[in-house]
């Protein structure tokens, strides 16, 4: 069933429309002014996936992208795009870690510990 979004050319307002069928053409009508002169927008388009196709795109190496494992960063910033993927939080201690791997906090600790 698509969904179809409208600014009203009047007043401004936008709107959107959902139909049945998509051979169905709605005839909107501003909900604010009643204005007949709507003009239909580009939405977005949502695509679900099930939680096992995104588990298959994570685990294919062609969509670790810029993963370097020998940069903390970069490690820090894969871990926190798993852990949205998954739709799971990162623990409270590993959120702390990535930040400050991804400020650069990660680096300056370790140059004091070895100093």
């Amino acid at each position: 069933m698509p969904i179809y979004e409208y600014r009203c050319e009047d007043c401004g307002q936008k709107q959107s429309i959902l139909t049945l069928r998509i051979s169905q053409t709605p005839e909107p009508v501003c909900g604010r002014c009643g204005s007949r002169r709507m003009r239909r927008l580009f939405s977005r388009v949502a695509l679900l996936t099930s939680e096992e196709d995104r588990l298959e795109r994570l685990a294919d190496p062609a969509s670790w992208g810029d993963l370097d494992e020998e940069d903390p960063a970069s490690v820090a910033r894969f871990a926190r795009r798993l852990g949205e993927a998954v739709g799971e939080d990162l623990s409270e201690e590993i959120e702390q870690a990535v930040d400050e791997e991804l400020s650069g906090g990660g680096e300056r600790a370790e140059q004091e510990g070895e100093g």
